[in-house]
């Protein structure tokens, strides 16, 4: 008998062949135990979800705090670009001002 060297391609193709056999035979077994399951009552929901509906839980509260937050920082951030860019502005036209001054026109 001789060896013979396997190659990549028939390496996959069998590890694919072995993976659509393994889910071929629980999908049968997973379907009668699908069905079992449908057909047991649902478990009633716990009270601590229930119990206050209005009330944030703290980690929702954390999360609003930390949005907050990023808003008043963005805020402030567009309100110093605002006011930078209006002083600009302003001396721009202060120079421009200054470097032709108004004509008089009779």
């Amino acid at each position: 008998m001789t060896q013979k060297m396997i190659s990549r391609r028939d390496a996959f193709s069998l590890l694919g062949l072995g993976v659509a056999f393994g889910f071929a035979v629980p999908t049968t077994v997973m379907t009668s135990s699908y069905a079992e399951a449908q057909a047991q009552p649902a478990a009633p929901a716990p009270a601590a979800a229930t119990a206050t509906p209005n009330t944030p839980a703290p980690t929702m509260t954390r999360r609003q705090q930390r949005r907050a937050a990023r808003q008043q920082g963005r805020e402030m951030r567009r309100e110093a670009r605002r006011n930078a860019r209006q002083m600009r502005r302003e001396a721009r036209r202060g120079m421009y001002m200054r470097a032709n001054p108004p004509t008089k026109q009779q």
